[in-house]
């Protein structure tokens, strides 16, 4: 039976919250419907960003310590008006819409203490816009052992299985962190890969006083510093096989040296292109072709240095096979929701280190 969902997503980058419109019986994605966007504001921005220090310390999910509940109360808010915006817009029916997927939004991460938090109430954004929503799609992944991300593989595999282009293929997601879906026929693997847009959105914001680096614009004016690139590249994280996954903040700790903002956004593009091309001899075959989303989709820096760096590999952005780079992962959440109300898997062994393929998810209901 076909379901009408919509997925909402507020990604490790703090631009804002994707809404998507999807239909899907859980397997097959029947129809890819509108998507709309509600941007944080530079406050509300700012606001994460402490609840993001203000996380750091958490040993229990449902603490909300510092400006935690004020930043959930916020993130709550966001939701509600980005699914209200999207119905106005579009002209969507509220009783056209099933269920919502809700990701919320990740504070802290840190699966090998079987711990991810992802603020927002689920309970006040279903009793807001009247629609079930489902929920909570990390927690049992990662009480059952596993990394509880990357979740969008199985999307992935589902939108892949209609191309006709060689394989492997990859999909590629650059958020705030970068993840990738290796596609091999039946084969899925899955891992976080290293930084996406957080450290770079992060100097930027710092040296320049905007939010990124717009079309790649400040990193095409610097150069590099290659001494420092291949410094960072010898974290362990990079040796390490999939699956594996990231806290946005896992690499803030690496300080550039004093270089001038453009040729720091250079550096900083540069790491997440080279930090993505050291997955290539993890996996089981070099991959053919390379489908990027997300934000870095929209840097063709970013794309560029990535076709440099993983050449000789075909690399194309989302929009080209038809699919929408910035509300994939929305969609996903979409799809995901329908496979979760459903119980089919969300994760797999390959894709999160979880043993079994597992389910999981809430539902909170108006």
């Amino acid at each position: 039976m076909l379901m009408t969902a919509l997925g909402l997503m507020s990604g490790t980058s703090l631009d804002g919250v994707d809404v998507a419109l999807i239909e899907t019986d859980g397997r097959r994605v029947t129809r890819l419907g509108p998507s709309d966007y509600r941007p944080y504001s530079d406050l509300e921005r700012a606001l994460l960003r402490q609840a993001l220090a203000d996380a750091a310390q958490l040993t229990n999910r449902q603490d909300r310590p510092g400006v935690l509940a004020e930043a959930e109360r916020m993130v709550t808010m966001a939701h509600d008006e980005a699914v209200e915006g999207f119905l106005s817009r579009q002209r969507v029916a509220r009783q056209a819409i099933d269920l919502v997927g809700f990701h919320g939004q990740t504070v802290l991460h840190r699966p090998a203490q079987q711990l991810t938090v992802q603020i927002g109430a689920a309970a006040e954004l279903a009793k807001a816009i009247g629609i079930p929503v489902v929920h909570d799609l990390r927690a049992a992944d990662v009480a059952a052992g596993g990394q509880g991300a990357p979740l969008v593989p199985v999307y992935h595999r589902a939108l892949a299985g209609a191309l006709k282009l060689p394989g492997p293929i990859v999909v590629l997601n650059i958020g705030g962190v970068s993840n990738i879906t290796y596609i091999d026929g039946e084969l899925l693997i899955a891992c976080d890969t290293g930084p996406g847009n957080a450290l770079l959105d992060d100097f930027v914001a710092k040296t320049t006083g905007e939010p990124f680096d717009r079309g790649g614009q400040l990193a095409a004016q610097g150069r590099p510093d290659q001494r420092w690139l291949d410094e960072a590249l010898q974290q362990e994280f990079f040796a390490q096989a999939p699956p594996k996954s990231l806290d946005r903040n896992q690499f803030a700790r690496l300080t550039l040296p004093e270089l001038s903002p453009a040729d720091g956004a250079a550096t900083l593009t540069a790491f997440t292109a080279a930090a993505i091309a050291k997955i290539v001899p993890l996996l089981p075959r070099p991959p053919h072709s390379w489908i990027v989303a997300g934000g870095g989709a929209r840097n063709p820096v970013m794309v560029q240095m990535l076709r440099d760096y993983l050449a000789p590999a075909t690399v194309s952005c989302a929009d080209a096979h038809g699919w929408s780079a910035e509300a994939l992962e929305a969609q996903a959440f979409g799809f995901l929701a329908v496979r979760a109300l459903r119980g089919l898997p969300l994760t797999y062994p390959a894709t999160t280190g979880v043993k079994i393929p597992i389910t999981g998810g809430l539902i909170a209901r108006p």
